[in-house]
């Protein structure tokens, strides 16, 4: 459907006007082998598990699973699936020294009421014969995710999707919190808030804690989502995601809100109360 060919109509243009994410255009599954991306799944698997693992620890873990594999081949797999040794915090997004880092305002800070604070996060997506990232947006006092976007390469225009399509949705924030990734440290990406007069806040270097109620996010949907299914292709993927992603929002009861749902709390105990505006991007 996306021609790179227009010279009349350019490819960013034309996701735009197909209301697509600009980097799922160019998905191409191939790189890895199949040997490699099944070893990736499985990495993510005890990540989840041991996120203080490093390369060598990975590398005795799996040997005692009978999956043998050297200690650079899992170090480079881990450096291409964004994976930090040190911290809980995946790497997923690079720091950028020429960007402006925004200090932390979250410490002590009690958060109780929706559209006071977002915050967003990446993580890596297994599928078969390759992998995805996705971004979600998220509301830091009901963990209802906002936003969402799949993407096959680490840049920052899904990242923008997603904040621009959750702002259209539920307005805004006071305050915006992320990781020090270049991705939320772009010009692009800090504009958009500032020109909504959006605080910006950023994690502390290696503080996983700052951003917690993510991992969580990721947590329970690779157990409940992506590792119980086999996905041939993206359209799978994002129809799974969107799925369990409205079964999180609406359904799942959290055990923070004694059974209420993210939806619920969000809407302040009423998942009807009021419904956002119709939403003019692609999932």
């Amino acid at each position: 459907m996306i021609k790179s060919n227009k010279e009349e109509i350019s490819v960013s243009k034309q996701c735009e006007l197909l209301l697509v994410s600009r980097s799922s255009c160019y998905y191409n599954p191939k790189g890895e082998s199949s040997e490699n991306l099944e070893l990736m799944k499985k990495i993510d698997e005890i990540y989840l598990k041991y996120p203080f693992y490093g390369s060598r620890q990975m590398s005795l873990h799996l040997k005692k699973e009978g999956k043998s594999a050297s200690r650079h081949k899992i170090r480079r797999l881990m450096r291409v699936m964004g994976i930090s040794a040190i911290y809980q915090k995946p790497n997923t997004s690079k720091k950028n020294s020429q960007h402006k880092i925004y200090p932390y305002l979250l410490r002590d800070k009690v958060i109780s009421k929706a559209n006071e604070v977002w915050c967003s996060d990446i993580t890596y997506i297994p599928i078969n014969r390759g992998f995805m990232y996705l971004v979600v947006v998220m509301d830091w006092a009901s963990r209802k995710v906002l936003s969402w976007r799949l993407s096959n390469t680490l840049d920052t225009s899904f990242c923008l999707d997603a904040l621009e399509e959750a702002i259209h949705l539920y307005g805004k924030p006071n305050i915006f919190n992320t990781d020090q990734g270049s991705q939320f440290t772009s010009y692009d990406f800090t504009n958009i808030l500032k020109s909504h007069d959006i605080q910006i806040s950023m994690d502390g270097k290696g503080c996983w804690m700052d951003n917690v109620f993510i991992e969580r996010l990721w947590r329970s949907l690779k157990y409940e989502c992506i590792y119980l299914q086999e996905f041939d292709d993206v359209g799978q993927l994002r129809k799974a995601i969107a799925n369990w992603l409205k079964f999180y929002n609406n359904y799942r009861p959290h055990s923070t809100f004694a059974g209420l749902t993210p939806q619920e709390v969000y809407y302040g105990g009423n998942s009807n109360a009021l419904k956002p505006k119709n939403n003019k991007f692609a999932a």
